[in-house]
């Protein structure tokens, strides 16, 4: 599949605004500012088609990107606690109206920050994915941040954080600065492209 051919399409702030599609979704979840627009734009190879903040929860809406014949959805970061509760409940609708729709979800990128044990809310978000059996795959966000020895040590940590949830999915760290795990990340879109 061609990456460059990558466009933005439409963000939803709303449960009641998402448009209908029988294309696959490929979601990229995770805490705020834990490097999701900075993933996407990796795997695109565009700087700037998803737009990066330094301040965490800004990304407020669903925001959908086609690439070929599937849709690539970067969903709004979770667990920043300065968002206010309004914020937080339509945060909530909004997730709830996404998963709920009955969309064609082939998979969730679930991001982890790699320098950091996962979080509650990351803990919640792989056991909801995990009970409707929604398919997912852990990345490991900022593993440019450690050396060899934290970088294995990780690893070994998240599995035993993860427990069942790790099982049988597969776990790839990952820098936006060195592009390390993003050709796997691609190889992964390219293969649900091709069903």
């Amino acid at each position: 599949m061609n990456f460059n051919n990558a466009n933005f399409e439409k963000a939803f702030g709303t449960a009641q605004q998402l448009h209908t599609s029988d294309l696959p979704e490929i979601c990229f979840s995770g805490r705020s500012n834990v490097g999701k627009s900075s993933l996407i734009n990796k795997v695109l190879g565009r700087k700037s088609i998803a737009r990066v903040s330094s301040k965490p929860g800004k990304t407020v809406t669903i925001n959908f990107y086609k690439v070929d014949n599937i849709l690539l959805v970067d969903l709004p970061g979770y667990g920043y606690a300065k968002v206010p509760f309004s914020e937080k409940s339509r945060w909530s609708d909004l997730m709830e109206g996404y998963f709920g729709s009955g969309r064609n979800i082939a998979r969730v990128f679930q991001l982890i920050d790699m320098r950091h044990p996962a979080t509650d809310f990351d803990i919640s978000m792989l056991e909801f994915l995990s009970h409707y059996k929604i398919p997912y795959t852990i990345v490991l966000t900022k593993s440019d941040k450690l050396n060899k020895g934290e970088t294995e040590e990780r690893l070994r940590l998240i599995t035993e954080e993860l427990g069942d949830l790790g099982t049988g999915a597969e776990i790839i760290p990952f820098s936006a600065t060195k592009g390390d795990g993003a050709e796997r990340i691609r190889e992964i879109i390219a293969e649900i492209s091709n069903y």
